[in-house]
């Protein structure tokens, strides 16, 4: 760490994808920016995640729209046009996606001499985690450890003891955020078994209920899960990025699956009972400085069959989820408060 790196100037980081990988990259950057004060980092992601980058000094969003003015090659041409002409001193490129359109945009960067950092994936080793026959159950090199290898690669390494998360906001009242949904059905625990863990939590704690989800039919659910069950505060769809973000931050713990929520918690160092099923923690998706002992899940022969939960359930009965008894994830959460 004494050794300085040789540009300490600008640096590019790329990370598309959806708002949960794009959140553990954060706790990272802010680990990289605290260790170099001289170091501004430029942020290329998403266009809608603009809110997870507030409040961190030198890192620098830059919106991305790869469904409209930067879609296919053209517009990823002019996504890098764009990016040179305002940062012009950008020397070094952290590729913290390794998909397509991160390729052709460092090799845009690379004809312009950036020295260029690519994330290594291990994809190997996540096949031998999920494949049906032959499973090899062992803890794989976690993503916000890839993420940090790469800015090693480019002369940044960073101590893992270094604080990563964001200041938290100070809470009024105890509450707990539940973030029921996922995107696949794989790792999303049932509603109506959620409904037990949450009237059980009510019995046996005083603290507020927070409902987190996406989109309207998720949001509709939460809605009538809160008519359900009175007390229950709806946070879904009423509020945007930037003011979800601030409630979260001042939660006493989030109870998530394997998904977004997860990280958005993780952000501010709120404490997470994280609930799996057809994926694992093994497969290096944890999320930024939570414990394993709060992962819920059940151990089955089959487990973890996908990296992202993506796969069907190839026994047809969604065991990992359905024989997971609300218990379980009521007794985590006791435990934490």
């Amino acid at each position: 760490m004494g050794k300085n790196p040789v540009n300490k100037t600008t640096l590019l980081a790329v990370r598309f994808s959806a708002m949960g990988d794009v959140a553990m990259t954060i706790p990272v950057m802010k680990q990289v920016l605290d260790t170099y004060p001289d170091l501004t980092i430029v942020f290329v992601t998403n266009k809608n995640w603009g809110a997870l980058c507030q409040g961190i000094p030198r890192l620098i969003f830059v919106p991305a729209d790869l469904k409209g003015e930067h879609k296919g090659v053209n517009g990823l041409f002019r996504l890098f046009r764009s990016v040179r002409a305002q940062y012009p001193g950008i020397r070094a490129m952290a590729d913290l996606h390794q998909v397509l359109r991160s390729q052709i945009i460092r090799s845009f960067f690379r004809l312009t001499a950036v020295k260029v950092a690519v994330i290594d994936k291990g994809r190997a080793g996540k096949k031998a985690l999920t494949r049906k026959d032959n499973k090899i159950l062992q803890p794989l090199t976690s993503t916000i450890d890839r993420y940090r290898a790469v800015f090693a690669k480019l002369g940044y390494p960073v101590s893992a003891d270094t604080l990563g998360t964001l200041p938290r906001k100070p809470a009024a009242k105890q509450q707990i955020g539940i973030a029921p949904f996922a995107t696949y059905r794989e790792k999303t625990y049932p509603i109506e078994k959620m409904e037990v863990v949450i009237r059980q939590l009510r019995e046996r704690t005083d603290a507020e209920i927070l409902l987190f989800g996406g989109g309207k039919e998720e949001t509709a659910k939460l809605e009538a899960l809160a008519n359900r069950v009175n007390g229950l505060q709806v946070v879904a769809g009423k509020h945007s990025l930037e003011e979800e973000l601030k409630i979260i931050s001042g939660l006493q713990l989030m109870v998530s699956m394997d998904s977004a929520n997860m990280h958005l918690a993780s952000l501010y160092g709120v404490p997470v009972v994280s609930v799996w099923g057809a994926t694992h923690p093994y497969a290096g998706f944890m999320g930024f400085g939570q414990s394993a002992e709060n992962a819920v899940q059940l151990d089955l022969y089959c487990r973890p069959c996908s990296v992202f939960g993506s796969k069907p359930c190839f026994r047809g009965d969604h065991a990992c989820m359905e024989e997971l008894a609300p218990e379980h994830i009521v007794g985590a959460v006791m435990r934490l408060l």
